[in-house]
């Protein structure tokens, strides 16, 4: 019981001061860090239709924040949704052009701003 106890308080501890992403920097990058909904963007696991519809937990996977009847996916969401053009002309405007996922994290590993 006295075991159980001690893991309590060491979550407890944990869970009161989160340092998410700390652990998982950029390899050979001294600044910034990896953030739960950025993580979801690189694996398109998360928030978006299409995985949620996989899981069983949407029942379709068309996206909730436009009515194009496209599929939810990371790629949609930076590159084609209209509820994201404000936020999609900052990222044009670091990354250029091009949107992928690739261009995305090249900029990002480039940059010297968290």
């Amino acid at each position: 019981m006295r075991e159980i106890t001690t893991i309590i308080q060491t979550w407890s501890r944990k869970l009161e001061t989160p340092v998410a992403g700390i652990g998982t920097a950029w390899i050979r990058r001294s600044h910034g860090t990896l953030t739960f909904r950025l993580t979801q963007v690189l694996t398109g696991h998360g928030c978006f239709g299409r995985y949620l519809c996989r899981l069983g937990r949407e029942a379709t996977s068309g996206c909730h924040h436009c009515d194009t009847g496209d599929e939810d996916t990371a790629l949609h969401t930076l590159q084609e949704c209209p509820a994201w053009t404000e936020l999609r002309r900052e990222l044009v405007a670091h990354t250029g052009l091009d949107t992928s996922l690739p261009a995305v994290v090249r900029t990002m590993v480039g940059s010297s701003t968290g």
